[in-house]
């Protein structure tokens, strides 16, 4: 048999190169190694973590877990981050959209341009002007609130959300605005009764984005945000420094700490994919 049968045959029975498949696994294993290691420490004590670092429970210990749960200071820090997180999704969803909206469907002078300048917000990531962020947040009077937080942060992502829906929205067929327009429907109406229904999937893309960033984040909120205010993240560091010798409470609160953003986006992980998909299309 000549190597070409060979590979065609391989072909046809759905087989693959084996290099591929060590690279994968070896991929995966160092991306979900770390998050089972911590799940699983929040089920041992601390002697167990010291005198096997790599083994399973044994016996499980659901103390560290039931310590977390029955803290009311936890579910504060929750209830902040799930605020602000929540706030800054719905800014960025709303702006986003009606700023993708003239972008991606209208000729206007200077669209172009303006367009480049939501794209060239790309390049300045959040650390580079976090201290006069700062001080204009503090200006604002808007310091240890949810709105001095969400609103720096929802005008972040709008970049982002912008460059993923533009060509999302303009991949929607022109004959649908033709038709909506000889239907007696103005620009204002075909945006809310149709093109918002159609632009579901690219929207709920940049909204998972947005969540999943604002739930995760730390430097802006270290810096706005102070006692009851602050946030699972900044709880978790709190956490660590407090009960540094606790190492097997300190695994639990991280793996606590990562479960809602971990559920929300598996959850919508495929209206993720058909949103991208869209955008890329378009």
């Amino acid at each position: 048999m000549s190597p070409q049968t060979a590979n065609r045959g391989l072909r046809r029975g759905g087989g693959g190169n084996p290099l591929v498949y060590a690279v994968a696994l070896i991929v995966v294993a160092a991306t979900v190694g770390p998050v089972l290691y911590a799940v699983l420490g929040g089920f041992r004590s601390n002697a167990q973590l010291a005198s096997e670092p790599v083994g399973l429970p044994d016996p499980w210990i659901f103390e560290n877990y039931a310590g977390i749960f029955n803290s009311p200071t936890f579910w504060q820090l929750t209830l902040n981050s799930a605020i602000i997180a929540i706030i800054t999704t719905v800014i960025v969803v709303i702006f986003g959209v009606m700023a993708a909206y003239p972008l991606a469907r209208y000729r206007f002078a200077g669209r172009d341009q303006l367009y480049l300048v939501f794209v060239l917000g790309l390049l300045f990531p959040l650390t580079v002007a976090i201290v006069p962020l700062f001080l204009m947040v503090r200006d604002l009077s808007m310091t240890n609130t949810w709105w001095g937080v969400a609103l720096p942060q929802a005008a972040f992502a709008l970049p982002m959300t912008i460059v993923i829906l533009r060509p999302f929205l303009r991949a929607l067929p022109k004959e649908l605005e033709e038709a909506a327009q000889i239907d007696g429907a103005s620009r204002i109406g075909f945006f809310w009764r149709i093109l918002i229904p159609l632009s579901g999937p690219g929207m709920v893309t940049v909204g998972v984005l947005a969540f999943v960033a604002s739930w995760n984040a730390y430097l802006l909120p270290l810096l706005i945000l102070r006692g009851s205010m602050r946030t699972l993240p900044l709880g978790v560091a709190d956490f660590s420094s407090q009960y540094a010798s606790d190492t097997a409470g300190v695994l639990a609160f991280t793996t606590v700490a990562m479960i809602p953003a971990l559920v929300f986006f598996l959850a919508m992980e495929r209206r993720i994919v058909s949103g991208l998909q869209g955008a890329v299309k378009g």
